[in-house]
């Protein structure tokens, strides 16, 4: 493993420095002795550190395997643990690894907030421009978020065959699968044809599907100025109103404040509360007729909508040949790779890496990962705390479930004895 000795473009250069910290450590929990894997040390910082493969993967006739374990030994709050495969050229230097070093292929997972993701991108050459556009897989349909806060180690698979599909899978479980030519975004092949874009919308074009009727008129009596609400003639004013009591009054039972200036805060008022002569009667102050709705309110006129007889429809360009359409039928053979990087930043440290391996066989791949990724498995399922421990620890974080188990023991035990 080469660690990077260059800076991240376009950055501050206080941070842009690529100094994260890599240490190859054992795992923190559930270890097993002898093994270790490449740990991701600092928090906040830029780390990149990348492989020569002993062998160019050439895209030809054999599928790709890639995979590698990953454990969020801390979890993780904001970071990622993907790799990306990256193309052969000449003057591929470790030294100068960094976020633009042309790749091939990126995978694996990626976390901010509350969006789990998983990726798989490549870079497809474009056979008319010479120019390499990222293509992403859609997002897995499966809830990704226990593999990032388990603090579990976890097997991450790519599959990748000539026939041009792809199958990513967890823990030897497919999470997604797909087409290179069908399931990438954006598309490898561009569409054959394309708006013009020197088709202008002829001005006298009508996509108006209904319009109001040009031969309707208000009616004569049609009052646009009728109030929406008017007073109630009918309403009488309840018995016992008290015209002439306001409705607040005074506390009679507040007090100046001591400390109250009348040149610095004005003449002092007492607060003002509900007038207690109101509270039995049905109102006080003068009353007002209530409103209710005008019967003869019709509001502003407008003239009924009908089917507009010179309606064009939605009017869109005219299709011409796409000048930049290709066709690409095997994406699969993608630019060779010759190394492997870990190019992140993350603000959670303690990002356990191990076992990578590039085949093209399957029966290799799964040997590798009992092996490796399976005795970890089976490590950390026999270091797994029984029922009893596991209920003791939850109490513990929850104490209210303690009641929840002594009702439980403690009805099977009372209707044993009430029925005996």
């Amino acid at each position: 493993w080469v660690l990077s000795k260059t800076k991240k473009e376009d950055t501050d250069d206080n941070i842009a420095k690529y100094d994260g910290r890599w240490e190859v450590e054992e795992l923190k929990e559930n270890t097993m002795s002898g093994d270790r894997g490449l740990v991701l040390k600092s928090v906040a910082k830029h780390h990149a550190i990348s492989a020569m493969l002993t062998k160019a993967f050439i895209f030809d006739n054999k599928p790709l395997i890639v995979q590698y374990e990953v454990n969020f030994q801390e979890g993780i709050d904001c970071g990622g643990a993907y790799i990306k495969l990256l193309s052969s050229s000449d003057d591929l230097n470790l030294e100068y690894f960094f976020d633009k070093t042309p790749y091939t292929i990126m995978f694996g997972p990626d976390k901010c907030g509350e969006d789990y993701k998983l990726h798989f991108i490549f870079r497809h050459k474009n056979p008319k421009t010479g120019e390499y556009e990222e293509k992403h897989a859609k997002r897995p349909d499966v809830d990704l978020k226990k593999f990032y806060l388990d603090k579990k180690t976890h097997l991450y698979t790519l599959v990748l065959k000539p026939d041009d599909t792809f199958e990513m899978l967890i823990d030897q479980v497919v999470v997604s699968k797909g087409s290179l030519l069908e399931d990438m975004v954006p598309p490898v092949n561009p569409p054959k044809e394309i708006e013009d874009p020197s088709d202008k919308k002829p001005e006298d074009w009508d996509e108006r599907p209904r319009i109001p009727d040009p031969n309707a008129v208000k009616p004569d009596d049609w009052d646009e100025n009728e109030p929406s609400k008017i007073e109630d003639p009918d309403a009488v004013k309840p018995e016992g109103w008290l015209d002439d009591e306001p409705q607040y009054v005074p506390d009679p039972n507040a007090r100046k404040p001591k400390d109250w200036d009348e040149e610095m805060d004005g003449e002092w008022e007492a607060p003002q509360i509900l007038n207690p002569k109101c509270e039995a009667a049905p109102g006080c102050g003068d009353w007002v007729r209530p409103m209710k709705n005008n019967p003869n309110y019709k509001g502003k006129w407008k003239a009924p909508m009908i089917d507009n007889p010179n309606y064009q429809g939605i009017w869109s360009p005219r299709k011409i040949p796409n000048p930049y359409y290709f066709e690409d039928l095997h994406p699969f053979k993608m630019t060779t790779v010759s190394a492997i990087g870990l190019e992140l930043w993350s603000i959670t440290s303690d990002i356990y890496f191990d076992n990578f391996i590039i085949c093209s066989e399957k029966e290799v791949a799964d040997r590798w990962a009992a092996d490796g990724w399976g005795l970890k498995k089976l490590v950390a399922s026999a270091n797994e705390p029984g029922m009893f421990s596991q209920l003791v620890t939850a109490a513990e974080d929850h104490p209210w479930l303690w009641v929840l188990y002594i009702l439980t023991l403690a009805l099977p035990v009372g209707l044993g004895l009430l029925f005996c």
